[in-house]
């Protein structure tokens, strides 16, 4: 129960990665506010949280529209009075080759990953500066490296690494650590839906032999979301098994 009564915020957290994190900190004390554009699975979500004693708010947000994260944060104010930990998970992806891309497919990605985790990290951090409290975790990828196929994600993933490490210049001394995490290879509804031979080829990358799951980084947002990190900011910390190797 490292994190009884703090009050976290996870975007994308109707499945995959976002639901595991959510569940991680439910599982730790936390009560949680459950983002997602899609407000159906957000609240089917909440309900499996509650199930877990602790208190859950579903929320609809399109993470890349100001005024929509700006309500996520109002929301849990009016709610909860405070938020402690912010976890930017949200995120698509619009693969294709750079040379066949669509302008459209890139400014999608970039809206909903890079600018998406902007807004949701400067509402929060507007309230977090008040409070001298804060544990901000976003979510990048091993991508940021660059991956064929993936020039608008690769990028948007790069670009929260860049805005992870300036955040936490400036707010450290207001007692906010900033920190992101790079998912490898993890199973959820969206690697699931990938041909056999794709499946088989990213395990054969991994030097663990083995899919990550949504637990894997929800462990990991849990250290960084408590007290035992608190020294630890601007950090990236990889979580894939080995696949950056």
């Amino acid at each position: 129960m490292r994190l009884e009564n703090k009050v976290a915020v996870v975007t994308g957290a109707g499945r995959g990665i976002g639901k595991g994190i959510a569940a991680c900190l439910a599982e730790e004390g936390a009560n949680i506010v459950v983002a997602d554009v899609n407000i159906e699975v957000a609240a089917l979500a909440a309900e499996e949280i509650k199930r877990l004693g602790r208190k859950a708010l579903p929320v609809k947000t399109d993470v890349s529209k100001w005024d929509d994260a700006q309500n996520l944060i109002t929301s849990t104010i009016h709610e909860f009075g405070r938020i402690d930990i912010l976890v930017n998970n949200a995120g698509i992806n619009r693969d294709a080759m750079l040379h066949k891309m669509a302008l459209e497919q890139w400014d999608q990605v970039i809206a909903v990953n890079l600018t998406g985790t902007f807004n949701c990290l400067k509402a929060a951090a507007m309230v977090m500066r008040e409070q001298e409290y804060g544990r901000i975790i976003n979510i990048s990828s091993a991508s940021w490296l660059g991956n064929i196929g993936q020039a608008n994600y690769s990028a948007s993933k790069a670009g929260v690494v860049g805005l992870t490490k300036t955040a936490a210049r400036e707010l450290a001394k207001k007692n906010i650590t900033v920190n992101a995490i790079c998912p490898g290879f993890i199973d959820t509804e969206m690697t699931r839906g990938v041909p056999d031979k794709v499946w088989d080829t990213m395990i054969s990358k991994i030097p663990m032999g083995k899919v990550g799951t949504p637990g894997d980084i929800g462990n990991v947002v849990v250290f960084l979301a408590s007290d035992d990190a608190s020294y630890v900011t601007a950090e990236v910390i990889n979580v894939g098994g080995g696949m950056v190797l």
